[in-house]
This record gives C-alpha cells, structure tokens and sequence, in this order.
C-alpha cells in the first residue's frame, strides 16, 4: 500500500475530472481525495496498491471524456489510510 500526490493540469476543471476520477478509483479501490485548486490543476490524494494506482494514473493521463491534460506529477508521501475516496468541493 502506498499513497501518491498527484497534479494535473490542463482543462482539468469544470470537465467531470473529480467525479470521473472518484468512479474510476472506487473500481479500483483507490482512496483518497481530489480537489480543485486555485490554479486550474486538480490535486489528487491517491492510495492503494502498485498495480491499481498505476492503472490509477494512466486514467489521469486521459482524462474524463471533455478534460484536455496537459501534464500529470505525481510523488509518494506519507500514508494517511484514507477509508473512501471524496470529492471536496469548496
């Protein structure tokens, strides 16, 4: 089990990315969160094992069906053994 911050960004807000990104993390038992932020990026808090966050993250590359990414980072840090994964809104 391991615990990746992950940035995108692009047209990453206003296109379904959070809600996408909470469907395609539950299917893959991913907790964690996303959240828009400020700057026009998405921040995700992405937990679960080797195998579901790559799958995880290869989802971030595309996108949902009307977001346009331009880049994703993504670096481990500390677990914080989420129980679900949440959309925040503000």
């Amino acid at each position: 089990m391991k615990h990746l911050d992950i940035i995108i960004s692009g047209k990453v807000q206003g296109v379904f990315f959070r809600s996408t990104s909470k469907a395609v993390a539950d299917q893959l038992g991913i907790k964690g969160t996303a959240r828009n932020r400020p700057d026009g990026t998405v921040f995700i808090e992405a937990e679960g094992d080797d195998f579901s966050l790559e799958l995880f993250l290869e989802f971030c590359h595309k996108g949902s069906d009307r977001a346009v990414v331009e880049n994703v980072s993504s670096s481990e840090a500390e677990l914080k053994n989420y129980v679900n994964f949440e959309v925040v809104k503000r």
